[in-house]
């Protein structure tokens, strides 16, 4: 692999990386957000606007930060993958601007009413604005996703004579099948980031002996959340993707599970390393004939092996494609476990006072985002080595007046500037926490 390409690829990957922190913690509170308002309404209870109001501010700080590190990758398509915005733009351009223009106004005019407008409006129509954030927040996230789609399994385009590629069918584009499974998979995925980190923290609260009755709704509220999305995360919609990959790319399917012969009941591998010169697994425990039943509901059915492909169809990193799938799949089980006990606890009326699974679920936090960045590695190798899959390879995506050197220089300014707003982040949101949910009472109260 050509090593400007190499600096190009790590570069992006390192800016998505690290934007995709935060729009997945706002995307997936965003519903939570509404669920709180509605039970403020509901039940007529302080303690849940509280609760609403606390979370609306840590919404705020991932917004801002979403919005600062997700600007420069606009700009990215055009210095660092030229030739591939030259080929593709006439299709992406036109999600991507409707995912500014409609849901990207639509989510930051709302959330200014949200945040700052619950003493001008009506209760209802403060409810409203939080909708329509949600909603923003949602649909924004479709058009990227229709996006990535689009890349992975291209429709409704038609070469253009200078050999690029436009767009023919705008409702083709936008009612893709892939992303509507890419696009379910990932917004619950998002949901369990919201619903772990709301408990997480509640858990945080309880253990400390400080805000008891929002920490309670946290923990309740971030619990059941859990528990459902972490199942539909499993089923349909992993399972759905994953029929999708084995449908329109069967090489992807057989790298991301190592299965380096094509055979008729194909096992499920649990654990073990993919020893890719000796077409291997090696220390393998695996479920016999399983991976044949998951993809075609069959347990003889036949699986394509990567062997059934030329190599130079195979993504390059059949290893680290193999793990982050098999992260994304380990950790998405063990969170519907944690789920499940949670709730069962709960339902018994005991989680509150069982310290060592308020424990389980405070240092749960980071793994949600681990489990969601994994499933985009995978998505992202998986595709490999195509940047539009069938249309162009990567390898002719990028710029090629941009040197290796060029690349990294950058590639380090954003390393840096990005730690910087890393630290940034943590300490504004350890700022709200120690603040917690019933500190600006006393404001409110200062400020009639």
């Amino acid at each position: 692999m050509d090593s400007a390409l190499l600096v190009h690829r790590i570069h992006f990957a390192f800016t998505i990386t690290f934007h995709y922190l935060f729009p997945q913690l706002t995307m997936g509170l965003a519903p939570l957000i509404v669920i709180l308002k509605t039970l403020a309404l509901r039940r007529d209870d302080e303690t849940y606007h509280q609760a609403a109001r606390f979370w609306a501010r840590i919404f705020g700080i991932n917004f801002l930060l979403g919005v600062v590190t997700g600007i420069p990758m606009e700009f990215q398509f055009g210095t660092n993958w030229s030739h591939f915005s030259r080929f593709a733009g006439g299709v992406i351009g036109q999600t991507l601007a409707m995912e500014g223009m409609f849901a990207f106004f639509l989510e930051s005019a709302f959330l200014g009413l949200f945040l700052y407008g619950e003493r001008r409006l009506s209760p209802r129509a403060h409810w409203w604005s939080a909708v329509a954030v949600f909603l923003g927040s949602w649909i924004s996230g479709y058009f990227i996703i229709a996006t990535d789609a689009w890349m992975q399994h291209p429709v409704g385009y038609a070469k253009a004579a200078d050999g690029s590629v436009q767009l023919s069918s705008f409702w083709e584009l936008v009612f893709n099948p892939w992303a509507w499974w890419q696009y379910a998979h990932n917004m619950s995925g998002a949901v369990i980031t919201g619903a772990i980190v709301m408990a997480s923290v509640g858990a945080f609260y309880l253990l400390w002996g400080k805000f008891e009755t929002q920490a309670r709704i946290f923990v309740r509220v971030g619990v059941c959340a859990g528990l459902t999305f972490s199942l539909l995360q499993l089923f349909p919609t992993g399972d759905g993707q994953g029929r999708m990959i084995a449908e329109n790319q069967p090489v992807t399917l057989a790298a991301m599970e190592a299965l380096f012969v094509s055979q008729p009941g194909a096992p499920l591998i649990i654990l073990g390393q993919p020893n890719v010169d000796e077409r291997k697994i090696d220390n393998a425990l695996e479920v016999p004939q399983a991976l044949s039943f998951l993809t075609y509901r069959a347990w003889k059915a036949h699986v394509q092996g990567l062997d059934a492909f030329p190599p130079d169809l195979w993504p390059q990193n059949v290893a680290l494609l193999y793990y982050s799938y098999h992260i994304m799949v380990g950790l998405g089980t063990i969170f519907i476990a944690i789920m499940l006990v949670a709730a069962l606890l709960l339902w018994r009326g005991k989680l509150f006072s069982a310290h060592w699974m308020l424990w389980i679920l405070l240092l749960a936090l980071p793994f949600p985002y681990i489990a969601n960045t994994a499933g985009w590695i995978t998505a992202e190798l998986g595709r490999q080595p195509w940047l539009v899959y069938g249309l162009m390879r990567t390898s002719d995506g990028y710029s090629k007046m941009v040197s290796a050197g060029n690349a990294m220089f950058t590639l380090l300014g954003f390393l840096g500037m990005y730690t910087v707003l890393g630290i940034l982040f943590l300490f504004l949101v350890w700022r709200e926490i120690e603040h917690g949910p019933v500190a600006e009472m006393r404001e409110l109260s200062s400020h009639h």
